[in-house]
């Protein structure tokens, strides 16, 4: 069978294409380029919206979601119990702990028997949902309105303890990230979790 005598239309539809002739000045795109030069020339008398970062720093919201940081309680201890729900909370598995007992000569240094002796949050796959701060039962972490600083290597971004545990002389006010409710049940000392 010859394959010209049986042709097979899918649709009984056809489109009729225009194949309209392009005028002389449509031809070396003149009126193209004014168009493009005229969008061009606009932008030069409108205000100039680049900031000069870091001299000049743009405003950040209140609740805006930058580094982490690992709390300390009001005895300067850590309050990171190891339990692990921030690292089974983040959808981007940044977060890796490893779980150690308290000895007794380190009541001082963590709040519960239980601590993190290792924790980690590889910067270069978090997403800063806030999923860790939201899933913490002992308000341990908690993300800042810090920049997280431009590094060379991929090693530098993976944040240990050193880099996200407050320091007790400069305390990280995250007051902001807290609602009214919360904030009022941690005035209750009635209550075991803010004791």
């Amino acid at each position: 069978m010859n394959q010209d005598s049986t042709k097979i239309s899918l649709t009984n539809r056809s489109k009729v294409v225009s194949n309209k002739k392009m005028t002389l000045l449509e031809r070396f795109y003149l009126p193209a380029v004014l168009k493009g030069m005229s969008i061009t020339l606009s932008h030069f008398f409108k205000r100039e919206v680049t900031i000069q970062y870091p001299e000049v720093k743009r405003p950040f919201s209140d609740i805006y979601r930058g580094m982490h940081v690992l709390k300390l309680d009001d005895e300067g201890r850590e309050r990171c119990t190891a339990c692990g729900l921030c690292a089974l909370s983040c959808p981007a598995e940044a977060i890796t702990m490893i779980a150690a007992e308290r000895k007794e000569d380190e009541k001082d240094l963590y709040r519960e028997e239980k601590y993190a002796s290792k924790y980690e949050i590889n910067m270069l796959r978090c997403i800063f949902c806030g999923d860790c701060e939201s899933a913490c039962p002992k308000e341990a972490i908690f993300l800042t309105n810090r920049i997280v600083p431009s590094q060379y290597k991929r090693i530098d971004f993976i944040y240990g303890k050193d880099v996200l545990v407050e320091k007790k002389d400069a305390r990280v006010d995250v007051s902001k990230r807290q609602t009214p409710e919360v904030l009022t049940f941690k005035q209750d000392k009635s209550k075991s979790h803010n004791k």
